[in-house]
């Protein structure tokens, strides 16, 4: 009866290592095919020499993890308009600086200022990464990522001013 209470142990043992094993690699697999996987640098996907200002209506805001995503229309000089995203901090990091959904309310007037992707196409939207929005009453709030390869305080056109 002994022999058969290992053989049954060493069984259970066997079947226990293979339902793990089988478990580690599917969560391996899932986690490889996550789009959350992997986080960037800031050089890596904007152009610091390439500032952009863009003054329009937001359109959409998409408080997600580990970026929120502000969506405007821009209209250009020329009176014609742009659909814009630009990437923000985390949705955590933008509470904190004051930028609520009552705030980043669909049709308000602003001007964000940032920088541009480092793919210039604009299919099916240009995309940026915002410094900092100002709104019409002239309040102006950081929303931008510190991370690694973000520009430091100030803007281009500050030093003009």
């Amino acid at each position: 009866m002994g022999q058969t209470l290992k053989k049954l142990r060493l069984k259970d043992a066997l079947a226990m290592r293979q339902f793990f094993g089988l478990a580690t690699l599917i969560g391996a697999i899932i986690w490889l095919q996550s789009p959350t996987k992997g986080h960037h640098a800031f050089s890596s996907e904007f152009d610091i020499d390439k500032p952009i200002r863009l003054r329009g209506e937001i359109t959409r805001m998409e408080w997600v993890n580990p970026h929120s995503w502000l969506h405007m229309t821009a209209t250009l000089d020329d009176g014609t308009t742009e659909e814009w995203m630009l990437e923000g901090g985390t949705p955590n990091t933008l509470l904190r600086q004051g930028l609520t959904d009552k705030i980043l309310q669909i049709g308000t007037e602003i001007l964000v200022r940032g920088y541009q992707s480092k793919d210039p196409d604009c299919i099916p939207k240009c995309r940026g990464s915002g410094r900092d929005i100002t709104f019409p009453d002239g309040r102006s709030i950081f929303m931008g990522s510190s991370g690694v390869g973000a520009p430091p305080g100030g803007f281009p056109e500050d030093d003009d001013q």
